[in-house]
């Protein structure tokens, strides 16, 4: 990291966890997923999070987006204190900030390409007209120009993560969480795959955080970081 100059003020980190635990059950059949977990994302990065079943690294990612809260610590979001805002209020966020991309696509079968990728405008109230066009936009930067009709089932597994990976970035969201996004992919495919976040993470500085158990998948990211028992074992740079 580079040093801030002298009087400059440090830079607020876009996402930011100190010492958060989760705990599931009570008692003696209380599980602690997270035991303390420190960690520091910003603008611009791509991070890989790693570990083994188990390792905590599942439960984090809810946590960071807002599909989950911890029991413990604190998780700050642009300066944010998300523990502080009303359920109503992490939706939003949820909605108007972050992006997601699943294992499973997620993809309505019997609807296009193109108002699949329209549902979250939908959701935003914006008219049609937009919708669309900013639909097509989103299909051609993942290279999908010209497939805006096609069903989920007249597309290859990558083409549908593709339309999959257009949904979660046609709204501009500041962050995009990926889970296991190759984990239905062939080793091509999901070279394509990653290549594509890359290229999103390269070109226009989008966010991305991203669960893999799979080192070449990991490889693309900028930092990998590595959970272990409910705590960050080890993060580096790749």
């Amino acid at each position: 990291m580079i040093a801030a100059a002298p009087g400059a003020t440090p830079a607020i980190p876009l996402i930011e966890l100190s010492a958060v635990t989760r705990v599931y059950g009570t008692g003696l059949a209380a599980v602690a997923a997270l035991r303390g977990v420190d960690l520091r994302i910003d603008r611009g990065d791509f991070v890989a999070v790693m570990g083994p079943s188990g390792s905590g690294k599942s439960t984090a990612l809810n946590i960071l987006g807002c599909l989950d809260v911890p029991t413990g610590g604190s998780y700050r979001f642009a300066g944010v204190d998300v523990g502080r805002l009303t359920r109503d209020q992490r939706a939003r966020l949820r909605r108007f900030q972050l992006g997601f991309v699943f294992q499973g696509f997620n993809l309505l079968g019997r609807t296009s390409a193109l108002e699949n990728v329209e549902l979250p405008m939908i959701y935003r109230g914006i008219p049609a007209a937009r919708r669309r066009m900013a639909a097509r936009e989103a299909l051609a930067a993942v290279g999908l120009a010209g497939w805006e009709d096609h069903t989920p089932g007249e597309l290859s597994g990558g083409q549908q993560q593709r339309v999959a990976i257009a949904r979660a970035i046609v709204t501009a969201p500041t962050v995009l969480f990926a889970d296991e996004p190759t984990g239905n992919l062939d080793t091509a495919r999901s070279r394509e795959v990653m290549t594509l976040l890359r290229g999103l993470n390269d070109e226009r500085e989008l966010t991305i955080v991203m669960v893999t158990h799979e080192p070449d998948v990991a490889a693309f990211a900028r930092r990998t970081v590595h959970f272990v028992d409910g705590l960050v074992q080890s993060d580096r740079p790749n």
